[in-house]
């Protein structure tokens, strides 16, 4: 086989390795909008920081193994669970993202004072096995299913209970609210639907479930992974703009200039900083992957603090110039006590929160 061969076999040959790599700082309070609530013009500059995911063929790996810098390798195993295909990773980047920005909003509004009622809406689909009766049913990623054989579902636990007793080979009626993902990411769903499907055997029937009241699983199973849909009243309409950015590590960064834009004076005291990390709605920080590329990401930016999870702050430091400042938190409480300390502003909010 000539060289020329070879080399065209690799560059065509696929492997089940990704490459991360440093992608951009981009400035939040661009991608907000807010109707309905006071915000303050005056926004301090904090960014989110992304990487870049590329599937890689032979030749790209060897090419950035042995020549390329800051890049991480992950196999495929490491982002999808077992079964599931690497076609639905963009799709569950966005679902990753659309509840992030739910959660900042939430955290945010929190943080202000205001009450945020929550209601339980269903259980998300987060994945879906191959093969299997979900997938041949066509539910997918962002599907969110609300009655299993009219018996409601309000999250995983009742997706769990409703199935608990659910023969292998029993034909189930399923009612899916199938969910949209545009171009950008943004995520949509449509009036609910029956899908009915033929129940299989469980590869892992009788395992714990977590669940209060449902100590192990049933049977049978519709071959999906599931997350608790969550429906929040909002005061006033905000916006996140975070059009072809994937995944849930910029929540920390949405948070904090929600926070911004909502009250009064600079929260980051005139300073621009960077941050990544996971949000939930109590306000709890949490690892993320890719941080090494992400701190490099900052450097390239000229930002000189970077807040990350408490988790990550070792990997970040230890590739980080002597000119950036890493932060490492837990909590949304405890970021805002740092940037205290560095000058910044004790939130306000502008408008009398209830």
């Amino acid at each position: 086989m000539s060289a020329l061969v070879v080399i065209i076999a690799l560059r065509s040959w696929p492997t089940d390795i990704y490459a991360l790599t440093p992608g951009d700082a981009t400035n939040v309070s661009s991608l907000v909008s807010v109707k309905g609530l006071a915000t303050d013009p005056h926004r301090d500059r904090i960014d989110l920081v992304d990487v870049y995911l590329q599937s890689l063929s032979e030749l790209q790996y060897l090419n950035l193994k042995f020549f390329g810098q800051h890049r991480e390798f992950v196999g495929a195993d490491q982002l999808l669970e077992p079964g599931v295909p690497s076609s639905q990773l963009l799709a569950q980047g966005y679902l990753e993202m659309s509840d992030s920005q739910t959660a900042a909003k939430v955290a945010a509004l929190r943080a202000l004072g205001w009450r945020v009622p929550a209601t339980p809406a269903g259980a998300v689909v987060a994945a879906v096995v191959a093969n299997t009766p979900a997938s041949r049913a066509g539910v997918a990623v962002g599907d969110e299913i609300t009655a299993i054989d009219g018996r409601r579902v309000t999250g995983l636990c009742s997706l769990l209970a409703a199935m608990v007793h659910v023969a292998v080979g029993a034909r189930v009626a399923l009612t899916v609210a199938p969910g949209h993902f545009s171009s950008a990411g943004v995520l949509t769903r449509s009036a609910p639907r029956t899908k009915v499907v033929t129940a299989a055997s469980s590869p892992d029937a009788g395992s714990a479930t977590g669940c209060a009241g449902i100590a192990r699983s049933g049977p049978s199973w519709l071959g999906v992974s599931a997350e608790d849909g969550v429906d929040y009243a909002f005061p006033g309409d905000i916006t996140l703009n975070t059009a072809n950015i994937g995944g849930p590590s910029a929540g920390l960064a949405m948070t904090l200039t929600l926070i911004d834009a909502l009250s009064r004076g600079s929260l980051t005291g005139g300073r621009a900083i960077a941050t990544t990390g996971t949000i939930d709605p109590l306000g709890n920080v949490g690892a993320i992957g890719g941080v090494a590329e992400k701190t490099i990401a900052v450097e390239n930016a000229g930002i000189h603090y970077f807040f990350v999870p408490r988790d990550n702050y070792a990997a970040a430091e230890a590739v980080a110039a002597k000119s950036l400042h890493v932060v490492g938190v837990s909590t949304l409480s405890q970021v805002l006590k740092d940037l205290r300390r560095l000058g910044g502003a004790d939130p306000v909010p502008l408008t009398t929160p209830h």
